[in-house]
């Protein structure tokens, strides 16, 4: 189990609502979240094999930008 961290810009619940199908929807991930409360709106991801680039794809598909910025090897499900 390996935890993504990405740089958003999503701010709200309602923007969040929006991502929701499209990172549902990807293979490996177990659990997600946007901390749209930081200043640079950290999505972590808990997964395995996830793939950033799918990420990033799914958050433009949604209208919104995603930069990643670090691969965490860890086990567990903690965000």
């Amino acid at each position: 189990m390996e935890i993504l961290k990405f740089k958003t810009n999503v701010t709200s619940q309602d923007e969040v609502n929006k991502v929701t199908p499209l990172l549902d929807k990807l293979d490996g991930i177990s659990k997600w979240q946007i901390s749209t409360d930081s200043e640079e709106n950290i999505l972590s991801i808990s997964g395995d094999n996830v793939n950033p680039q799918q990420v990033e794809n799914a958050l433009t598909e949604a209208g919104f930008t995603g930069e990643f910025l670090r691969v965490l090897g860890i086990s567990g499900e903690e965000l």
